[in-house]
């Protein structure tokens, strides 16, 4: 029998900024997901650019930013986190942009509700295959509270996928663009690619700039990004 403790923890209603788009745009609402460690003023140099075709909204996930301080015990809640999201803006469909962890999330929305994900742009993603990455080697009352109390639900995500994330991703229809920053990148740019593979409909393309892609390369990721939106959208 499940005890309280064993109980999911109630999504938190994450800190949001909406950039509106312009008037009588029918372009789906884009969902800018931050990486783990930063906040979504990350994307600040991309909303004049990514607003002139729709709304966007720019969340800072849990324990960043604006938003509440609370840990998880597994990345499933970040992702119920976001579906809160679209709920709270009353959002049906929306694409979903997110960088390293957040591409993650957003992946994970997707694999959840994939009616409610017109899109996917996944930016250095982990891949859906088992890999370790070090754990921090500051002490924890050094440690952010992403480091503390975020951050070993991710490694141990990574460290061993659901099994049930792989099998679904033949079951995401929604077009996605999977980004990757080369040989640069500490993710496995082989074992990412083997994961876009697995996607019905998604285009690998590599970048420069690491694992940091979107900072380090703003004009080429904005390229990318536009362009394969304008094919998803149909240049809505």
């Amino acid at each position: 029998m499940a005890t309280a403790s064993d109980a999911p923890e109630r999504p938190v209603r994450l800190a949001r900024r909406v950039v509106p788009g312009p008037p009588g745009s029918d372009a789906s609402p884009l969902v800018l997901l931050h990486g783990g460690g930063g906040d979504g003023s990350t994307w600040d140099p991309f909303l004049g650019p990514l607003s002139r075709r729709g709304p966007v909204v720019v969340p800072d996930l849990r324990g960043a930013g604006r938003s509440p301080r609370r840990g998880v015990g597994s990345v499933t809640e970040l992702r119920d986190d976001v579906l809160l999201l679209l709920d709270d803006l009353a959002l049906d469909r929306a694409v979903l942009v997110g960088h390293s962890l957040g591409a993650l999330v957003g992946l994970l929305v997707a694999l959840e509700r994939p009616d409610r994900v017109a899109a996917l742009v996944l930016e250095e993603p982990p891949p859906l295959e088992p890999f370790r990455l070090p754990a921090p080697a500051r002490r924890p009352d050094d440690a952010s509270f992403y480091e503390r109390e975020i951050r070993p639900a991710v490694l141990a995500a990574l460290a061993a996928p659901d099994p049930a994330w792989v099998d679904g991703l033949a079951a995401v229809a929604a077009p996605t663009l999977v980004i990757g920053g080369g040989p640069d990148s500490h993710l496995p740019q082989d074992a990412m690619a083997r994961t876009a593979a697995r996607l019905p409909d998604a285009r690998f393309v590599t970048l420069s700039g690491g694992h940091l892609v979107h900072p380090h390369s703003p004009d080429a990721f904005l390229r990318e990004v536009e362009g394969f939106l304008d094919l998803a959208q149909g240049g809505s």
